[in-house]
């Protein structure tokens, strides 16, 4: 194959923008900055301090460095994206290092990564002594990371409509909810302060009925609001969700999981008045029967080796993993090593299967998504019906998802090869896991866990693991929450670099 070598100025146009996506994560970092200084944590605004001046001083040097009158194009800004995203990683990391409560540097990425692909997996030490703004940033890393860090720079800069929709599509999203894509990026932001707003506040009501203090309240509410909404699954202590030991603070949760793994297309519909939308949408059908059937099969395998001794704690326990795990959330109501220990393979596979399949298309979830398993069930059925009905029938298969749409061969081949690369990913961290020394399920469960944004553990995911198991779920954790197509195209254009011409 003909590769064509990259010229200068193709790496300054991607140096220019990723300078720009360095500020925002800069003065993002500022936020968590004024909230030690507000909180008298002076050695953790000093950590503050030195991230947001890294960030701003890399970012204006390239985009002064690489200052070009071209614009971007659309492969400029595919490429933009995982190279962001690295760099935000490695950056944020900085304060958290400093915090002390990490290892390692690569302990700090490990979690730097979790956090902005709102998988939730955590090597943090000493948890529950974190400063608030620490607390504060892991957790706004998830909400930079569920709506997109690349939204924020589409919605702060207009023009180069080409490479502006590469780096909205390399961040994995298709949809465009208005015509214009910073209106869209706007309307995501809309909805996530709408949801901000109100999820702090009901979780903050709750959190002070159960008997915390007010201020203390209000800011695990807006904590677990934002990694609920975001699927994010960090919690501001260690035994997550358990932590409260409430079962209103547990299905407060809920909602807003829900809200997080529906579609933002499909918020905005909501939102304009057409609510029959979420009644009609085969997406939201296929999450709601799959949940059923995954619990009924989790249900199951609890019931058979009689894990609770009555049907509440069964509920509450299992339809709320099943909840966290399908919604790609991770909040957990149980300690990690009762998946394997207590709870068993036949239940552990029902959770297994919901995070692999994940949530919806353009949500802040990841995994498989709901949209591709109607497009692949509804080929099935296109490819039935073409064998039992004469030649001569003109068959048309359709599914209803904000409008009528109709089975392409494009959908498919995209829907499968998506499907295929999350399968595949899922097994090779398994064996890799294996190979180092884990049980299989173990590893497995927790392969799909990292790959699919979840942040579910069996107890694999300890600082005490190897280092290359980390570099693995890092790597997992990248390629799953941009669905792998920007990450190739950035690897054939690393092979462009080396044997173009």
């Amino acid at each position: 194959m003909f590769l064509v070598r990259p010229r200068l100025v193709d790496f300054k146009i991607i140096g220019y923008y990723l300078g720009k996506i360095i500020l925002g994560i800069g003065y993002m970092m500022a936020i968590p900055l004024f909230i030690s200084l507000f909180n008298q944590e002076w050695a953790s605004a000093l950590d503050f301090v030195i991230g947001v001046g890294l960030s701003l001083s890399i970012g204006y040097l390239l985009l002064l460095v690489c200052r070009t009158g071209r614009d971007i194009g659309w492969i400029h800004g595919v490429l933009v994206v995982p190279v962001a995203w690295l760099a935000a990683m490695v950056l944020g990391a900085v304060p958290l290092y400093l915090s002390g409560h990490f290892l390692s540097f690569l302990d700090a990425l490990f979690d730097t990564m979790s956090g902005f692909a709102t998988t939730g997996l955590t090597l943090i030490q000493d948890l529950d002594h974190l400063s608030y703004g620490h607390n504060f940033w892991r957790h706004l890393t998830m909400f930079i990371g569920g709506q997109g860090i690349v939204v924020i720079t589409i919605t702060l800069i207009a023009g180069g409509a080409s490479g502006i929709y590469g780096m909205y599509i390399g961040e994995a999203r298709e949809e465009k909810i208005l015509p214009n894509l910073v209106q869209t990026a706007r309307v995501i932001w809309l909805v996530s302060f709408i949801f901000l707003g109100t999820g702090t506040i009901t979780l903050w009501l709750v959190g002070w009925q159960a008997g915390m203090p007010p201020l203390r309240a209000l800011f695990h509410g807006m904590m677990v609001f934002m990694a609920a909404f975001d699927t994010g699954g960090f919690s501001p202590q260690s035994q997550s969700i358990l932590y409260y030991h409430s079962i209103a603070y547990e299905f407060a949760t809920i909602p807003f999981m829900v809200a997080g793994a529906l579609n933002f297309a499909l918020h905005y519909a909501l939102f304009t008045g057409n609510h029959r939308e979420i009644f009609k949408n085969a997406e939201t059908l296929t999450l709601a029967i799959t949940i059923a059937l995954l619990f009924a099969l989790t249900a199951g395998g609890l019931s058979q080796l009689g894990v609770y001794g009555d049907t509440v704690s069964l509920f509450r326990r299992g339809f709320y993993q099943i909840i966290s795990a399908h919604t790609g959330t991770g909040f957990m109501t149980i300690y990690g090593a009762q998946f394997p220990n207590l709870w068993g393979p036949f239940a552990m596979l029902g959770v297994a299967f919901a995070m692999g399949l994940g949530a919806s298309a353009g949500s802040t979830a990841g995994g498989i998504k709901a949209l591709r398993v109607v497009t692949m069930w509804k080929s099935f059925v296109l490819e039935i019906k073409r064998m039992v009905l004469p030649p001569s029938a003109v068959i048309v298969e359709k599914y209803h998802h904000l409008k009528e749409n109709v089975i392409e061969e494009r959908l498919l081949l995209n829907a499968f090869f998506i499907s295929s690369a999350y399968i595949l990913t899922y097994v090779s961290g398994g064996v890799i896991g294996t190979y180092l020394g884990y049980p299989f399920v173990n590893s497995l469960f927790e392969s799909i866990s990292a790959a699919a944004n979840v942040g579910l553990t069996s107890g694999v995911t300890a600082p005490s693991m190897p280092d290359a198991l980390k570099v693995v779920y890092i790597i997992e954790m990248w390629v799953g929450r941009l669905e792998f197509l920007s990450i190739m195209a950035l690897v054939g254009y690393a092979l462009s670099v080396v044997r173009g011409k």
